[in-house]
């Protein structure tokens, strides 16, 4: 029965509001984190990244439901993996995306030693035609590095390459690499059910942004981050976006 109510739920949110920008791998805001699902958990991410603007020059609003799972039963190193059904306002012939990461905790080998984490996200299918065939497979790789200081939060580093057929503009100016980074804590003192973020991603093209957004976790099955988006080029990124993200852990 509570499984039935969860995805219920799920349901609700993608009739309301249809659906988040990001929803890929266990993440921050809008790009990945070090943290991974354990053998057995599984998450559905509902999500939604809406324009303040309605302006023909806003960009498309963006839509994504997607499930991730871990598949290794060790606590120090886990491996993860995904698929996202998304849309982003218009046609897209193809929809559904993969993401993979393999990570480690804090401290696994020894006392000190920071998270690390790689992986890839908006994995699919690429034509050669890609920037008019409506496809969204990003192809983005990644490495990162992440370490928690006390009450002063965690900080996460890293890099990233992706497809240069879908990242670069027509007009050939756009990057397909750059930095991701990330700051986040938990905000104990007010509720352990309260965690707010901050995150990056360098880059002229559709992906780069900076975020800020809190969640609050309703109970141990239900999550809701809400967030701001401002793109770093608005040629390509378009104007800055109101992010809502649902995450549903199933018993």
């Amino acid at each position: 029965m509570k499984r039935v109510k969860l995805m219920a739920v799920a349901a609700a949110v993608v009739a309301i509001a249809s659906g988040s920008a990001y929803a890929g791998p266990t993440g921050q805001i809008n790009i990945p984190s070090v943290d991974a699902k354990s053998l057995k958990e599984v998450t559905i991410n509902v999500s939604n990244n809406v324009r303040f603007s309605t302006d023909s020059d806003a960009g498309p609003n963006l839509y994504d439901i997607g499930v991730v799972t871990g598949l290794l039963p060790y606590e120090k190193i886990k491996l993860e993996v995904g698929a996202d059904y998304g849309t982003t306002g218009v046609a897209t012939k193809q929809p559904m995306t993969y993401n993979v990461k393999l990570a480690t905790t804090e401290d696994a080998l020894f006392v000190g030693l920071p998270a690390f984490a790689i992986g890839g996200y908006n994995l699919g299918n690429i034509t050669t035609d890609a920037i008019n065939s409506g496809t969204n497979a990003q192809n983005i790789y990644y490495g990162l590095v992440a370490k928690t200081f006390g009450k002063a939060g965690r900080f996460s580093v890293g890099g990233y390459i992706g497809d240069k057929a879908v990242l670069v503009n027509a007009s050939k100016d756009g990057d397909n690499t750059g930095v991701i980074a990330s700051w986040d804590r938990t905000i104990s003192e007010v509720s352990d059910k309260l965690w707010v973020g901050v995150d990056y991603m360098s880059g002229n093209n559709g992906d780069g942004e900076f975020s800020v957004g809190g969640s609050w976790a309703f109970s141990k099955q239900i999550t809701l981050l809400s967030g701001v988006t401002f793109y770093n080029e608005k040629a390509t990124g378009g104007k800055t976006a109101f992010t809502t993200q649902l995450s549903i852990n199933l018993p």
